[in-house]
């Protein structure tokens, strides 16, 4: 079944303020192939908690750069075990070693910029797409971050045609701040994304 725009719409203004697990439910009773992609950033142990929650088993996607700092990796691993994430992992074809050698990390002007991008983020996801063919979407999108997602909603359609569900769109941060704290939920601010450099540049994986 696919959603219409007017559909969407009158969705997305039902959905505005209804707790996250209630849209949860509703995407999950909806479609037949869903899954989450996380990167562990900030604050994304709130979408992996919350889908956990109404349904565990459902493929959590992660697309490792290789360039996470430590702190980021120790963080994934405590939330896998702590969370029971049926993790997926997606990393580039080529080690960052490898990649370090030859290329480096090519600023934003850089004309390599859009292969290193391609090498290390969009080929991974669009693997992991092609593999698992969801019909629904989880991410932790909000509202603020970047331009693009400003023109998205609770639920959008991908340029694939997915319906992309993200159950806090319109959360601050510190209204997660209060989710995590009730909830007893670790959360990591020591993050790096080698293709963003700055935090309201766009990724890519949602244009």
């Amino acid at each position: 079944m696919i959603l219409s725009a007017q559909q969407i719409d009158k969705l997305n203004t039902q959905f505005k303020g209804i707790p996250p697990e209630e849209i949860i439910s509703w995407a999950i009773q909806f479609g037949k192939r869903p899954l989450i992609t996380t990167n562990f950033r900030p604050y994304e142990v709130a979408i992996l908690h919350a889908v956990a929650d109404v349904r565990r088993d459902i493929p959590v996607v992660w697309c490792d750069t290789g360039y996470n700092t430590p702190n980021t990796y120790k963080h994934a691993e405590e939330l896998i075990y702590r969370l029971g994430l049926n993790i997926k992992l997606y990393v580039p074809k080529q080690t960052s070693a490898h990649r370090d050698a030859v290329m480096g990390i090519p600023g934003i002007e850089d004309p390599r910029h859009a292969e290193f991008t391609r090498q290390v983020k969009l080929e991974p996801f669009q693997r992991a797409m092609k593999e698992h063919k969801p019909d629904v979407w989880f991410t932790n999108l909000r509202s603020g971050q970047t331009a693009l997602r400003d023109s998205l909603d609770i639920l959008s359609i991908s340029k694939d045609g997915v319906l992309k569900v993200s159950p806090f769109y319109h959360w601050s941060d510190a209204q997660l701040d209060v989710y995590l704290k009730q909830r007893n939920l670790p959360n990591e601010h020591t993050y790096f994304d080698p293709t963003k450099v700055l935090e309201n540049r766009e990724c890519g994986l949602h244009s």
